[in-house]
């Protein structure tokens, strides 16, 4: 019995499989609580509305209205910009 507990296979084997199929079955369990207890509700536009905010309809936006867009833009006349470097913000509060 001693010879068995001390091969290799027993020693890193064993404990390997202990891992594989306990993680198994708590993954399932932490993976249950999520669909037990859903804690998000979808936005109704009536909400939405209650604070100012302008829905567009779902049929209104769709790939081809927006790569319409996407097209009518000027995308060979830019300037680049450079942005604040952490370092050179405005310090003085």
């Amino acid at each position: 019995m001693k010879n068995l507990f001390s091969s290799k296979s027993a020693k890193y084997g064993i404990p390997f499989f202990l891992v594989v199929l306990g993680g198994s079955f708590g993954l399932k369990e932490f993976t249950q609580i999520r669909y037990q207890f859903p804690t998000v509700s979808k936005v109704k536009p009536e909400d939405v509305e209650k604070y100012g905010i302008e829905m567009k309809k779902p049929g209104e936006v769709t790939l081809e209205t927006e790569f319409k867009k996407i097209q009518q833009l000027d995308i060979d006349n830019w300037e680049q910009v450079r942005g604040p470097r952490p370092w050179e913000e405005n310090t003085t509060n």
